[in-house]
C-alpha cells in the first residue's frame, strides 16, 4: 500500500484513497467503439472509434491546473459547492475514494452528511457512457440539494476544435427536450450523428452555454450556475456548447436516491435527420434514454461489464510464487493489452489522439498480447494493417482507425515496420489454428482493389529487407527502425522540421543491426509457418534468407563484447566501444539473441552479460550508455533529449521485456524474473512520490540514473511494453505458449519457484496446468502428463471440443546443456529451427 492507495486483488480494483495523486491516475471506459478516458477525479474525455474525428467531449491538454476538464458533477448543499471527485472545486471532502476497475471507475465523495457516488462505465456493445449517480443523506436532518452535471462538447473534429476558432465559435448547436440535451453541431450539413447527454429522472433546469454556466471570466472551480444555485436554461449559439442538468433532491435522514446520466453517440443512419424544419429527429436518442430509464436497466448494464471482463480474463490466469506476477498476469496487464489494442498510441494523457492514429509497428506488436483475448478482432486488425502496406513492401507508419487510410503527413520509410506483420500473423495462426487468413485478399494501399493475399504481404516484407541492405549486408535503416529517435539519415539543423520525416541523405550507408535481428526472427517464424503448411521448399528458401543475414550479423555486427547498434550514414559504427558516447545499446543485444545469433559461439550470453554490466539499474535497463551529452546531427533526435530521459539513457521499458525473453532463451530464470520485476508497476507502490505514474499500468519510460529525476515514470498506458511484458511473463517465464499443433509448456523460472498453477483457454478448451519443480531448476521438462497420460516433450496436443484438460508438468535437471538453445520462449510460439 502507498500513501495514495492499494490493490484490491479480490475485486480486481485499484483503490485510490486521496485525490491529490502525484499525477492524474487514468482508467479507460469501454471496450468496443465508444471509449472514455477517466481519471481518479473525473477528468478526461469520450470519443467514438477515432479520437480525432469523433471526439464527443473536449479536453485541453495544456490546460492549467493539470487535468481540469472532464465529466463533473457539482453538489450544492446550502452555500457549499463541492465535487465527489474533489476537482474542479477542490473543496475539502470528509471522505474520498476512487476505485478503478476493469472498464469502470467508481468515485465516492462525502461532505457534511452527504455521500455522492458516481459509477462511470460503458456497457459492452453500446455507444453510451453511463454515470450511475447515488446520493445518500447520512446526516440526522433532511437535506435539500441541487446537483449540476457538466460536460463540454467537442465539435467532433478535435484538431479543428482546438485551432479553427473563426469557424468553430460559430458552429455550436444544441437542442433540449425534456431531460435530454442534444449536441447537433454540423448535423444540418454533413453529419448523420449527434451526441446525447440525458438524465434518467426529471430535471429542474439545464444549460448548454459554457459562458452562461461557468462565466466568461470564471474557471470550472468557480462556475457561476452552481454558485448561484439555479440553472439559466441557456441555449448555445456557437461559442462553446456544453451539457448540464440541474437535479434537485430532498432526502430524509438515511435516505438515498439513484439515477443516471447518459452520454451517448447516436447515428441516424437512413432515418430522416429532421422531424420538422430546424428540429432534429430524436427518435433514436429518445429510445436509448428510455431504455436506461427503466428500473434496473443501469444495474443490468453494469453487470454486463463485469461479466464481460470476468469471462475474458478467465482465459488466462496463474497463481505464481511472486504476487506481482500473479496480479499483473491475471488482471492489469491483460487489461492494458486490451487498451493498447483498441487505441495503439493514439489517445492517452500523453497522446492527444489528433496526430498519430494507429501505428503499423505498434499495432502488430500489441496483437501479441491481445490475440488470445478476442481472436476475431485480432484477425480483422491484421488485415486492416496489411491494407496500409505499399506494394514495394514499405508501410504507412500510421493510419486513422475511422477511415483506415494511411497518414500522409507521417508517411513511411521506417524500415522495421513491415517485418512486425510476420510476427503478428504467425501469432494469430498459432493461437487459432486459422490458416485461412493467409488466403484473404488484401491488396496494397497504392494499388487498391488488388487481389494479393496476406501471405503475399509477408513475402513482400521479407523481400523488401533483403533488397535494401547496405555495404555490410545489414538492412538499411530508412527514416528509423523501432527506435524512432535514432535518425541516421536526417541531419536536421532546422528546429521546425520533424526528425522522423526530414532527411534521407543522398548516398547514405546507414544500416540497422536491430532490424537484422528482427529479420532473423521473422524468417524463423515464416519458415515455421511454411513447415506447418507442408511447404518444405518455401521453408528452406526462407531458411537460406535467414542464413545470409545471420552471416552478415556475425561477421559485421559483433563488437567484441556486444553487438553494435547500427552503422551511420558514413559507415561508422553506432553503439560500439569506439564511440565516446552511446557505446552500447540494448535493442541490438535483445534482437540478435532472439533472432538466434550468438548461440553457437557464446556471443548471445556475452551480449546479455554486457547489458547487465553496463545498462542494468534497480529501476530497469537503460537504453544506451554512456548518455549523449550534446546534440549530434548524424544521430538525430535521440541526442536531443537531456541525459537520462526517453531514448537517451532512460529506462525504455518496452526494450526491457525483450531482455527478459532473451534470458529465457538462455534458460536463466532468476535473471528473467529480475528483469521483469524491475519495470513492473505493481512493484512501485512504495515509491509513488518518485515514480508518479499509475501503479497498475506500465509506463513507456522511467528516468535513468543520468537524469535529474531518476525513477520518475512518464507516458503510461499506451506503450508496447504492455503486450511484450505479458508475453515475457506468460510465454517466457511461465513458458505457456501457443504452437501450431498444440499448447507448449516449457517454463524458465527462478530456482526458488517450486511450483505454480495456471489456467489457459486455447482454441475453445480450458487447460488446467500445474507445474512442479522439485529439483529447483530453472528449465527443462522432465515429464508431461495430459489427463494422466504421459507424453514426450513439452507439447500438449490440441484437444477436441470445449471441455477441460489437466496438464501436469514436472521440471528436472536437463539431460543436455541449455545455455545456448531453448525451444523458443520468445512470445510468438515455437518454430522449427532454421538452418544456417
Amino acid at each position: 500500500m502507498s500513501r495514495y492507495g492499494y490493490f484490491d486483488d479480490a475485486a480486481r480494483e485499484y483503490v485510490i484513497t486521496r485525490p491529490d495523486t502525484p499525477l492524474p491516475w487514468l482508467n479507460y471506459l469501454g471496450q468496443d467503439d465508444l471509449i472514455g478516458l477517466c481519471t481518479n477525479t473525473g477528468g478526461g474525455y469520450t470519443f467514438w472509434r477515432d479520437a480525432r474525428l469523433r471526439r464527443l467531449t473536449r479536453y485541453r491538454y495544456n490546460d492549467a491546473p493539470y487535468d481540469s476538464v472532464g465529466r463533473y458533477l457539482y453538489v450544492r448543499d446550502g452555500d457549499t459547492v463541492w465535487n465527489p471527485g474533489w476537482k474542479p472545486c477542490k473543496t475539502r471532502l470528509d471522505r474520498y475514494e476512487c476505485r478503478h476497475g476493469l472498464g469502470y471507475t467508481r468515485i465516492l465523495g462525502a461532505k457534511d452528511g452527504v455521500e455522492v457516488e458516481l459509477l462511470f462505465f460503458i456497457p459492452p456493445g453500446e455507444d453510451a457512457e453511463l454515470w450511475r449517480t447515488t446520493v445518500r443523506n447520512t446526516a440526522e436532518a433532511p437535506k435539500e440539494l441541487s446537483l449540476f452535471s457538466y460536460v463540454e462538447f467537442c465539435l467532433y473534429e478535435a484538431l479543428a476544435d482546438m485551432t479553427n476558432f473563426q469557424r468553430t465559435y460559430s458552429l455550436g448547436e444544441t437542442e433540449v427536450e425534456g431531460s435530454a440535451i442534444y449536441h447537433l453541431t454540423e448535423y444540418r450539413e454533413r453529419r448523420d450523428h449527434y451526441t446525447l447527454f440525458g438524465c434518467t429522472r426529471e430535471i429542474a433546469g439545464f444549460d448548454t452555454s459554457r459562458d452562461a454556466f461557468v462565466g466568461v471570466h470564471n474557471g470550472l472551480h468557480e462556475p457561476a450556475v452552481p454558485l448561484a444555485g439555479a440553472a439559466r436554461s441557456s441555449i448555445a449559439h456557437g461559442w462553446n456548447p456544453i451539457g448540464s442538468h440541474q437535479v434537485d433532491l430532498r432526502l430524509e435522514p438515511g435516505a438515498e436516491e439513484s439515477f443516471a446520466f447518459v452520454l451517448a453517440y447516436v447515428e441516424q443512419g437512413d432515418a430522416p435527420k429532421f422531424e420538422r424544419p430546424g428540429v432534429a429527429n430524436k427518435e433514436r436518442g429518445r429510445a436509448l434514454l428510455a431504455r436506461y430509464a427503466r428500473d434496473g436497466a443501469v444495474d443490468d448494464a453494469f453487470e454486463a461489464v463485469q461479466r464481460f471482463w470476468s469471462d475474458l480474463l478467465a482465459g488466462f490466469a496463474a497463481e505464481c510464487p511472486d504476487p506481482h506476477a500473479t496480479r499483473m498476469l491475471g488482471t492489469w496487464n491483460q487489461y492494458q493489452c486490451m487498451t493498447t489494442f483498441n487505441l495503439s498510441r493514439s489517445a492517452s494523457f500523453y497522446e492527444t489522439g489528433i496526430g498519430r492514429g494507429l501505428g503499423f509497428r505498434d499495432s502488430n506488436q500489441d496483437l501479441l498480447g491481445f490475440v488470445h483475448l478476442v481472436p476475431d478482432r485480432a484477425r480483422q486488425r491484421i488485415l486492416d494493417l496489411a491494407g496500409t502496406q505499399l506494394s514495394d513492401g514499405t508501410c504507412y507508419h500510421q493510419y486513422q482507425p475511422l477511415t483506415k487510410r494511411g497518414n500522409d503527413e507521417v508517411g513511411g520509410g521506417f524500415n522495421d515496420d513491415h517485418l512486425w506483420l510476420v510476427l503478428s500473423t504467425c501469432a494469430y495462426v498459432k493461437e487459432t489454428g486459422d490458416a485461412s487468413i493467409l488466403d484473404e485478399p488484401v491488396g496494397y494501399a497504392d494499388a487498391p482493389g488488388g487481389g494479393e493475399n496476406l501471405l503475399h504481404h509477408l513475402e513482400t516484407s521479407i523481400a523488401f529487407t533483403l533488397a535494401h541492405r547496405g555495404e555490410h549486408g545489414l538492412p538499411l535503416i530508412g527514416h528509423a527502425d523501432w527506435n524512432d529517435c535514432l535518425n541516421l539519415n536526417c541531419f536536421s539543423t532546422d528546429p521546425d522540421e520533424s526528425f522522423q520525416t526530414a532527411g534521407d541523405v543522398a548516398g547514405s550507408r546507414a544500416e540497422s543491426v536491430m532490424i537484422a535481428g528482427l529479420f532473423l526472427y521473422a524468417c524463423r517464424e515464416l519458415a515455421g509457418l511454411y513447415r506447418h503448411l507442408g511447404r518444405e521448399e518455401d521453408a528452406a528458401r526462407i531458411d537460406r534468407c535467414l542464413a545470409v543475414m545471420l552471416d552478415s550479423v556475425e561477421e559485421h555486427a559483433w563488437d567484441g563484447d556486444w553487438y553494435v547498434r547500427a552503422y551511420d550514414a558514413a559507415g561508422a559504427p553506432v553503439g560500439s566501444h569506439l564511440c565516446d558516447e552511446g557505446a552500447i545499446f540494448v535493442e541490438s543485444q535483445a534482437w540478435c539473441v532472439l533472432g538466434g545469433a550468438g548461440r553457437q559461439n557464446g556471443r548471445a550470453r556475452r551480449a546479455l552479460e554486457s547489458v547487465r554490466e553496463h545498462l542494468s539499474t534497480d529501476q530497469g535497463i537503460v537504453l544506451v550508455q554512456p548518455a549523449y551529452s550534446r546534440y549530434r546531427p548524424e544521430l538525430g533526435e535521440i541526442t536531443s533529449y537531456p541525459p537520462g530521459y526517453k531514448e537517451n539513457a532512460g529506462v525504455f521499458c518496452h526494450s526491457n521485456t525483450w531482455i527478459t525473453l532473451a534470458w529465457c532463451e538462455l534458460g536463466e530464470g532468476e535473471r528473467a524474473l529480475e528483469t521483469y520485476l524491475a519495470i513492473c508497476p505493481s512493484t512501485k507502490q512504495g515509491r509513488m512520490e518518485t515514480y508518479r505514474c499509475e501503479p497498475y499500468a506500465y509506463a513507456q519510460m522511467i528516468a535513468g540514473p543520468d537524469s535529474a529525476t531518476p525513477g520518475e515514470a512518464k507516458n503510461s498506458w499506451l506503450t508496447g511494453t504492455a503486450a511484450w511484458a505479458f508475453v515475457s511473463l506468460s510465454q517466457g517465464i511461465l513458458g505457456i505458449r501457443p504452437d501450431y499443433d498444440g499448447l507448449r509448456v516449457d517454463p524458465c523460472m527462478p530456482r526458488a519457484w517450486r511450483s505454480f498453477r495456471a489456467t489457459r483457454r486455447f482454441r475453445g478448451v480450458v487447460y488446467e496446468i500445474s507445474v512442479s519443480n522439485p529439483d529447483g531448476v530453472c528449465s527443462g521438462v522432465r515429464s508431461l502428463k495430459v489427463d494422466g497420460r504421459e507424453l514426450e516433450g513439452g507439447l500438449v496436443p490440441v484437444a477436441p471440443g470445449s471441455g477441460r484438460v489437466a496438464v501436469e508438468v514436472v521440471l528436472g535437471a536437463p539431460t543436455v546443456a541449455r545455455t545456448t538453445t531453448r525451444s523458443r520462449p520468445t512470445g510468438i510460439g515455437t518454430t522449427s529451427p532454421a538452418t544456417g
